[in-house]
């Protein structure tokens, strides 16, 4: 298969679609006017010469960043706040470069710091329910070359246990915009257990956007993920 670089939803708590989100067995989630290409602080942007330039993408990456962070990963937000969200992430994707796929800022370690459906990545965990009894740590999503995608999901279980669910996942390019990531089945560890359960499962996202601070993806029904890296690149 192809050399690529991107995103991922999984069974139980994985698929944080390359990006993060639940993904049930067999199916998790379920794709140009020539553009001119510019640079700006070592990542390569496009930009339709028909579109006018509403702002820098410095600065609308550090608003969408303003409104999510902090958010429990999008649980705090109302549905307008969440509109807001849509709005700054569409003008973003006005700028992603033409084949983000083989963008090699895909790599990396990435926090999940929002989803329009917050209970997508994670599912049940993140459920009204799951949340009182599973209090989210971290959500991270690790991409490395070349076609390998690592999703873990670290909580406090009643908030005196600790836990963590894994998943890893082979990445394909199904254009230069989509990916698919197939998952193997997820493992629990609870204290000193460690076990896996379910099975396979799979997730297709579209990357709308790239760069050295933040990655945005677009999952098969629609959900917007947010990823920030973890050790942003000067």
């Amino acid at each position: 298969m192809a050399s690529i670089t991107t995103c991922a939803s999984a069974n139980g708590f994985a698929k944080l679609p390359l990006s993060f989100s639940w993904a049930r067995n067999n199916s998790p989630y379920s794709l140009p006017l020539p553009r001119r290409s510019r640079s700006t602080a070592g990542v390569c942007a496009s930009l339709s010469a028909a579109d006018p330039v509403l702002s820098k993408p410095d600065d609308l990456v550090e608003t969408i960043l303003s409104k999510v962070v902090q958010t429990d990963r999008g649980v705090l937000l109302a549905r307008d706040e969440h509109q807001k969200v849509a709005q700054v992430a569409n003008q973003l994707q006005n700028f992603c470069v033409d084949e983000p796929v083989k963008c090699p800022l895909i790599f990396g370690e990435w926090d999940v710091v929002y989803c329009s459906n917050p209970t997508s990545p994670g599912g049940g965990y993140r459920s009204a329910l799951g949340r009182l009894v599973f209090k989210t740590k971290e959500m991270i999503q690790v991409v490395e070359a070349p076609d390998v995608v690592r999703n873990r999901v670290s909580f406090s279980l009643l908030g005196f246990l600790d836990g963590e669910v894994s998943l890893q996942g082979k990445l394909t390019a199904l254009d230069d915009k989509w990916i698919q990531v197939v998952f193997e089945a997820p493992e629990l560890k609870v204290g000193g257990a460690e076990f896996r359960y379910g099975g396979e499962s799979e997730v297709k996202l579209q990357i709308t956007y790239i760069d050295h601070k933040i990655r945005l993806g677009k999952g098969s029904r629609g959900s917007l993920f947010v990823f920030q890296r973890r050790e942003p690149i000067s």
